[in-house]
């Protein structure tokens, strides 16, 4: 080859620069791939749109991030959600009204277009920064789009290198707001769904009635699944004599089926308990033929009666196949009722299903729950009921209303099924 064919140097550059930004845009592409995966596997949406966040900032390589959601005027930001701030900038804002969209950023509300600005405070719309904040030089933002309309804008600021936002960082972040705008909805939907059959769900349930002198408190939560409707129950009636029927129930399953079994089960099992005058393994037992002539779903049950016996009180139990109730005596200590659990509802109607009994001291705690309160998948369910007989210890001093507010915060269930439970303490000396 002749040296008079050869490229000459400003060629080679020009080819090494093309290899370069060629490598670049193979490094960011896989990079987004993998960011739109990462995000697309969220469904909570603040975590989305912090993972989006975090996620626009690891592909340009920016020291700061934010996301800002417009109200629904469109016209301010409702929520900022800022990332990168170290604790001592952090610190530095403490009392600092979060942004509303003025300066450069009610520019990109108002033009919602890719805005690159090497030099903040040179833009004619910047306004300056809040006192204490991180002093910042350079801007990329780009709004996020949700069915069309503008949900809110992705704000980053200053690359770690030093060097300011280009072009090929506008196109990365561009694609990474369409894949943002698909992941926000897809949260929103997720919590719509979840909400309504949360809705649904709480409707079935009973409002507890009046049950003085008896302190009465009760809880329900749906599984993290959206769309789960879910079997579990509970209902309390206080009779005439000032005994008082305490019942909590699972039908398997989780879906509308399960969720109008449960509602019809509950139906029956109040109506076959107001009486007060079976004991608890009778109305399990009328139930269960009902249910078999009926064509109800498996199901599991416990059926409780409080019943006043000189200064203390009486608790008489029959169990379907249900956890055991958790008994918090009033200095703290904490015992399982173990005894016969007896079979399911719709298994075998011929079993004989048996009754026990415990004596409570004034100021007693019985705590009926289904198992989505204390299982998880990664441990057998002895170690939950353990947790949570920890829990009601630690916190068996406060108030009953408290106690249900404690142990639907703090409950050692993961989540992936819903959960009930009822707590009825008895008068006090």
């Amino acid at each position: 080859m002749s040296l008079l064919n050869l490229p000459l140097s400003a060629d080679l550059d020009r080819l090494g620069e093309q290899m370069h930004d060629l490598a670049r845009a193979q490094r960011s592409f896989q990079a987004l791939l993998e960011a739109v995966v990462s995000i697309s596997g969220e469904l909570e949406l603040p975590t989305v749109l912090r993972r989006i966040v975090r996620t626009a900032m690891e592909l340009v390589g920016a020291r700061y991030g934010a996301m800002g959601i417009l109200d629904d005027t469109g016209e301010q930001l409702a929520e900022f959600v800022p990332l990168g701030l170290t604790p001592q900038e952090k610190a530095g804002l403490a009392g600092v009204e979060p942004p509303r969209g003025h300066g450069l950023l009610g520019h990109l509300i108002h033009h919602p277009r890719p805005l690159r600005v090497d030099n903040i405070a040179a833009h004619p719309d910047s306004a300056g920064l809040p006192p204490g904040h991180p002093p910042i030089r350079s801007l990329l933002g780009v709004a996020i789009s949700v069915r069309g309309r503008v949900y809110g804008n992705l704000y980053l600021s200053d690359r770690k290198d030093g060097k300011p936002f280009d072009r090929h960082d506008e196109g990365v972040i561009l694609a990474l707001a369409g894949t943002a705008g698909v992941a926000i909805e897809n949260a929103r939907l997720y919590d719509q769904v979840r909400n309504s059959a949360e809705r649904f769900q709480r409707l079935l349930l009973p409002q507890l009635l009046d049950l003085r002198p008896f302190e009465a408190g009760a809880l329900y939560r749906p599984a993290r699944t959206p769309g789960q409707l879910g079997g579990d129950w509970y209902d309390a009636v206080k009779l005439s004599d000032n005994s008082c029927t305490a019942v909590i129930g699972d039908v398997i399953g989780h879906d509308l089926e399960a969720a109008a079994a449960m509602s019809q089960t509950r139906s029956m099992l109040r109506a076959l308990t107001f009486d007060g005058r079976i004991p608890p393994s009778a109305a399990l037992t009328q139930l269960d033929r009902i249910m078999h002539l009926t064509g109800g779903q498996l199901t599991t049950a416990c059926v409780a009666r409080i019943d006043p016996v000189g200064r203390g009180w009486m608790l008489r139990w029959s169990s379907a196949g249900h956890p055991p109730p958790l008994v918090v005596l009033p200095d703290g200590a904490t015992h399982y009722l173990e005894a016969e659990p007896g079979l399911p509802l719709r298994v075998d109607v011929t079993l004989p299903r048996p009754d026990h009994s415990r004596a409570l001291p004034p100021g007693s705690t019985v705590i009926l729950y289904t198992d989505g309160l204390v299982e998880r998948r990664d441990q057998n369910l002895t170690q939950g009921m353990r947790a949570l007989a920890a829990l009601a210890r630690h916190h068996a001093r406060e108030p009953v209303d408290q106690l249900c507010r404690t142990l639907a915060d703090h409950h050692p269930g993961d989540g992936l099924d819903d959960m009930a439970a009822l707590i009825l303490r008895t008068p006090g000396p």
